[in-house]
């Protein structure tokens, strides 16, 4: 009899050991997959921004020539709406950024490469333009290194 309540016994703790294992590796592979879902995320959020900023940096100077060299013309109007659209596109993937990046100062960076980029249509003259060009192009080069480390 003692033999029986013992392999009994033995059994029993087998099966809640087992059970108990198995619950903590599912718990780990779950996590592990949430992790590496949300670092696909992060890689599609930040390498979005980065082209969306490039493309309304790049429009924003077309605003800047267009409004210069031909003021009030269709192409100078047609130009500054395109920014505009350029404009909303980017706000949408920095929205994207600020929802899925935890570090603050990652955050900044991509609200601070928005904002200059922003502000590129103000310039007074074409070295200004130039200047505020280059101050774009450097912010977000900040965001994206600031960005990579979180995405390997």
């Amino acid at each position: 009899m003692d033999a029986a309540l013992t392999a009994v016994v033995g059994t029993l703790l087998g099966v809640v050991a087992t059970h108990w294992f198995q619950g903590r590796a599912a718990e780990r592979t779950a996590a592990l997959a949430r992790t590496e879902q949300l670092r696909q995320e992060r890689i599609a959020a930040y390498s979005t921004f980065a082209g969306e900023v490039v493309d309304y940096r790049r429009s924003q100077n077309e605003r800047w020539f267009r409004g210069r060299l031909e003021p009030g013309s269709e192409e100078a109007e047609e130009s500054r709406f395109a920014s505009y659209r350029q404009r909303t596109t980017a706000r949408q993937a920095l929205f994207r950024v600020q929802l899925v990046c935890d570090d603050p100062d990652t955050r900044r960076l991509a609200e601070s490469a928005f904002e200059i980029t922003n502000s590129m249509h103000e310039a007074a003259d074409d070295e200004e333009r130039g200047r505020r060009s280059a101050e774009a192009k450097e912010a977000l080069a900040l965001f994206i290194a600031a960005a990579a480390p979180g995405v390997r």
